[in-house]
């Protein structure tokens, strides 16, 4: 342990010099703390009643010390490289499908179209029995996916299970497989030529994908634009900016990030000629919406660029690096935050304070200041980005966390893909009668749990009622009452029919035309798209960038 305690301790200290530290007294506090925690891990490994894993306990004194600075600094090991490549590229080596745990098993949620699982037969609901000869009984999602994945080229056997029918083998090759970032892009209003762009992360494709995909579609004639940005949570920072890039001039500052250190702050602007700088845009977000979603809708809202629909925003406006550490790993360290061209900083918490219970806090009303977009409409920082128009949804009824919970959606939808060879294109196929009715038949003897809140504060009010002494005499109305509130399972699907429908929609065209039929299939009965596609078509866009929009359409 000695032989690597100095060299250790040295490399910090000069880590701290090169980073700019003033004070003697911070090199001697990092030198104190590691000589501290040297003798401490070397003690408890050797004198501890049990056996330790040295390398258990480190894991979890590096993962507990970044816990306590943010939710985004992170330790990551040689092990979990595969995994972080994935994230920042998209891309990784496998057979191309989305799995689920399912019973004792692990079974096939999506396959990826046009890739080895696809390809070589396998759909959704399928049980993966092994593979290369290893029972995935009792294995969870992480391990059968480890399993899964391998450099491309190579070759691994799948044993699936289909409807309880008799295993059948798979030699599949693997392949690269890549994680689009635009799923799906589509004129969605021809009348009004208005076009449609899904995208769902930040690798390091996405600007590419993005301006091809309004390339396409402006060609085709859109002469309006909606980019969904619903649910993406964000990636690389230069693939922000390109994609701003896209509407915007060459030159323009689209963030600035400013740290501790000199070395991170910094300018990004624009590097390269717009597409487009006068299509009428709609930028769709939600709570989803995160990090380089933000710096997209935040620029392109300062700018006046867009007009932006949905939900408040995440909220996160700190900037990660990544530096190499010793054997093959790395740390992810927040070393800056960032700035939209207003001035504004979006960040939501505040790691820096925290509550009485050690939970960092949300940072004070107080605190909060205004700025002024490039044509003088106010805007706040420190709370995510605020929709110009917000899109009021409707509460998700219990009953369908219920029915997920319980895999009845996915359960009837495994019988309904293997007992129907086809269904209707996407955007024609609807959930008719007789196949509402098929689901109601498919779960009526099947157990799921359901409460509803109303039922909840009624046994609160039994147990209130039985400690006052009120309970006999209010017996009958009560129980009058637990009847009106726990209908007939039949009468309860029935009232939450709408919801049911479109989730049933959803899982039925994603089994025959995968992902992006299923993301066709879904806009038109699309709330915030529908408020986007009145927004591009009437005076509230304009009124909206004007800074006179009172409400209303």
């Amino acid at each position: 342990m000695k032989n690597w305690k100095k060299p250790v301790i040295g490399a910090a200290i000069a880590a701290a010099a090169g980073l700019g530290f003033a004070a003697g007294d911070n090199y001697f506090e990092v030198g104190k703390n590691l000589e501290i925690f040297n003798e401490l891990y070397k003690d408890v490994n050797i004198y501890y009643v049990d056996d330790v894993n040295p390398g258990e306990l480190i894991s979890t004194g590096i993962d507990a010390m970044l816990e306590s600075l943010d939710p985004y600094t992170q330790y990551i090991p040689e092990s979990d490289m595969e995994d972080y490549r994935i994230m920042t590229t998209g891309q990784y080596g496998g057979i191309g499908a989305m799995i689920r745990k399912w019973g004792e098993g692990v079974a096939v949620s999506e396959p990826y179209e046009g890739y080895p699982a696809m390809e070589g037969g396998i759909r959704a609901g399928d049980l993966i029995l092994d593979v290369d000869g290893r029972s995935t009984k009792g294995l969870g999602t992480d391990e059968v996916s480890k399993m899964l994945k391998g450099q491309a080229g190579t070759k691994v056997k799948v044993v699936t299970s289909r409807n309880g029918q008799p295993p059948v083998d798979h030699l599949l090759t693997r392949q690269e497989i890549k994680i689009p970032d635009v799923p799906y892009k589509g004129m969605i209003d021809s009348v009004n030529q208005v076009g449609y762009i899904k995208l769902n992360s930040f690798t390091q494709t996405a600007g590419q994908e993005v301006r091809n995909a309004f390339k396409e579609l402006k060609e085709k004639g859109a002469q309006k634009m909606i980019l969904d940005l619903r649910g993406n949570g964000g990636g690389l920072l230069r693939e922000a900016i390109n994609i701003v890039n896209i509407w915007v001039p060459k030159g323009q500052t689209v963030v600035e990030t400013r740290g501790k250190i000199d070395e991170w702050d910094k300018t990004y602007k624009t590097l390269s000629d717009p597409l487009d700088t006068e299509m009428p845009l709609v930028v769709l977000v939600d709570t989803g919406s995160a990090s380089a979603s933000e710096i997209v809708t935040g620029a392109l809202q300062d700018l006046d660029r867009a007009v932006v629909v949905g939900h408040r925003t995440y909220g996160k406006g700190l900037v990660q690096q990544t530096r190499d550490l010793f054997y093959n790993s790395k740390l992810k360290v927040t070393v800056a935050k960032y700035y939209i061209p207003s001035g504004r900083c979006i960040q939501k918490i505040d790691y820096a304070h925290h509550d009485s219970t050690g939970k960092a806090v949300v940072k004070a009303d107080s605190t909060i200041r205004a700025f002024k977009t490039a044509h003088g409409r106010t805007v706040y920082d420190g709370r995510g980005i605020a929709p110009d128009i917000e899109v009021e949804l409707p509460p998700m009824p219990k009953i369908l966390g219920s029915l997920y919970t319980g895999d009845m959606f996915f359960d009837f939808s495994n019988q309904y893909q293997w007992a129907n060879p086809s269904i209707p294109a996407p955007g024609v196929f609807t959930i008719t009668d007789d196949i509402f009715q098929q689901f109601l038949r498919f779960v009526k003897d099947k157990k799921f749990e359901y409460r509803t809140s109303s039922l909840d504060d009624l046994d609160k009010l039994v147990a209130d009622a039985k400690k006052e002494r009120y309970y006999d005499q209010a017996r009958s109305a009560i129980e009058t009452l637990r009847g009106d509130l726990n209908p007939d399972q039949a009468e309860l699907l029935n009232r939450f029919r709408p919801e049911i429908d479109e989730v049933l929609k959803s899982d039925l065209v994603g089994r025959y035309y995968f992902q992006s039929g299923r993301a066709k299939a879904m806009l038109g009965s699309d709330p915030a798209v529908k408020e986007a596609i009145t927004v591009l078509n009437g005076p509230a866009y304009k009124a909206v960038l004007a800074g006179t929009y009172k409400g209303g359409k």
